[in-house]
């Protein structure tokens, strides 16, 4: 299988519902649910796409720039850096913890 070909298999794998989210738990699958009604606009939120927005990382990649559990502070006092264009968040402890949750499965 050509190096394209399984991209694009991988991309269709994990754009498909339910397929990779079966495999995640509750809070991982709904900060999945939040990442993807959030962020995904600017953001690459899985393991293979681009991030529309040039500037914004791909959330796969963050944890090589920092440890994603200080992402949990960061989303309760709201991010107010990142990208020129980003908004400010401020998530309640739940939905940090989920989002956190979601990230960390990017790094497997």
């Amino acid at each position: 299988m050509t190096s394209r070909l399984f991209n694009l298999v991988m991309a269709l794998y994990l754009a498909l519902p339910g397929v990779a989210a079966a495999q995640m738990s509750p809070s991982e699958q709904r900060g999945q649910t939040f990442v993807r009604a959030n962020c995904s606009n600017c953001h690459a939120i899985d393991r293979v796409s681009a991030s529309p927005l040039k500037v914004a990382p791909p959330f796969r990649e963050l944890h090589r720039r920092y440890p994603v559990e200080s992402f949990q502070e960061a989303l309760l006092e709201g991010i107010r850096t990142g990208h020129v264009n980003m908004p400010e968040f401020r998530l309640d402890p739940d939905q940090a913890s989920d989002v956190v949750a979601y990230l960390k499965t990017l790094e497997r």
